[in-house]
């Protein structure tokens, strides 16, 4: 399994959680975990996914996570799992 933490923040506007779980679904990325919050006007989302069973790169995939952050207002950040875990080790 290779896990991918996502995470999104922005102005909320209608769609943008569609949108996102979207490109995943056709990208054959699939969510293991998902919590979003909605603060006054901003939207925060995280996501645990797994990209094992797609042909999309990890690369590819946070490129295009982040193109499509810029189209919907949003910042997406893909982080692998290992790397997000030693980052926030104490």
């Amino acid at each position: 399994m290779s896990r991918i933490i996502i995470s999104v923040i922005g102005k909320n506007d209608v769609g943008m959680a569609a949108n996102i779980c979207t490109y995943l679904a056709e990208s054959n990325i699939n969510i293991l975990d998902i919590t979003q919050t909605i603060l006054k006007e901003i939207f925060d989302m995280m996501m645990i996914v797994d990209i094992s069973g797609s042909k999309t790169s990890f690369d590819d995939m946070a490129h295009e996570l982040d193109k499509l952050g810029q189209e919907i207002g949003v910042k997406i950040l893909c982080q692998r799992e290992e790397i997000f875990t030693s980052m926030h080790r104490i």
